[in-house]
């Protein structure tokens, strides 16, 4: 894909490699364009079925390059708030695909490089990894949406406590809080297994599935009940409800 992000593809399954070992896949400005490319070429991809992102070498991603995404700090607030809107646009594009996405996070994982992972349905950690929401000790404020992220995913008073605490939260407290789904000894290995086990569902159920689910962590039952009372009845038509049918009837007969 580029000098800085690696892309691979096997069958269904894409794969985004986050590819600057030297520097422990910490970001800047060519590797987030890079980044922003692989997503667009995922999410423009029709034989896509799921995505992994996953970091090469000893780290998942080690955060932003802060000279690379600041530029000149004495420029005034509002026109760096519209430059870093751009640059969390590079990999919050993770988050709007309606394919399946699984983070294999193996090492440390820092401030942006945490961003990608929650961008992610899935996450599966390693037992290296290391989730450091360091924003606090830098005197910076969180961004590219890791204060959404967070909350989603642990609440928001577990959330508020590791921002202000600068928390480096190991896999095993990851996976106890939720903010990892779950542990695995080659995180790589095991998003790679589960990806194309997700990619054999049917992409419109797996998209629907997706809403649902989203959907269900803000709005209220009745609403939820409604689009899923629709989709369900979409899918009673498809080809693997009906084999399922046809089996189930047989069986009965038995």
């Amino acid at each position: 894909m580029g000098e800085f992000i690696g892309f691979e593809s096997d069958g269904p399954v894409r794969h985004i490699v986050l590819n600057a070992p030297q520097r422990l896949n910490a970001l800047d400005r060519p590797m987030l364009a890079e980044l922003a490319e692989a997503v667009r070429t995922v999410a423009a991809d029709e034989a896509a079925r799921a995505l992994v992102v996953s970091g090469a070498g000893r780290a998942f991603c080690a955060g932003a390059d802060v000279t690379s995404l600041f530029g000149d700090t004495t420029r005034p607030p509002a026109v760096i708030r519209d430059e870093l809107k751009q640059v969390y646009a590079s990999f919050l594009g993770i988050a709007d695909l309606t394919i399946p996405t699984i983070a294999a996070v193996g090492g440390v994982a820092v401030g942006a490089g945490v961003n990608i992972a929650m961008a992610c349905d899935v996450v599966v950690a390693g037992p290296r990894a290391t989730f450091a929401i360091t924003f606090a000790d830098m005197g910076l404020h969180p961004g590219g949406g890791c204060s959404w992220f967070l909350t989603r995913r642990m609440g928001g008073h577990r959330a508020l406590a590791a921002i202000l605490g600068a928390e480096r939260i190991d896999a095993e407290e990851a996976f106890r809080t939720g903010l990892a789904t779950r542990l695995a000894e080659d995180p790589v290995a095991e998003a790679l297994e589960l990806a194309h086990r997700y990619a054999q569902r049917d992409p419109a159920l797996v998209r629907d599935m997706k809403r649902a689910v989203r959907m269900a962590e803000t709005a209220e039952l009745d609403a939820v009940l409604e689009f899923e009372s629709w989709a369900q009845a979409s899918s009673v038509n498809s080809p693997r409800f009906q084999e399922f049918l046809t089996e189930f009837v047989e069986r009965k007969k038995k």
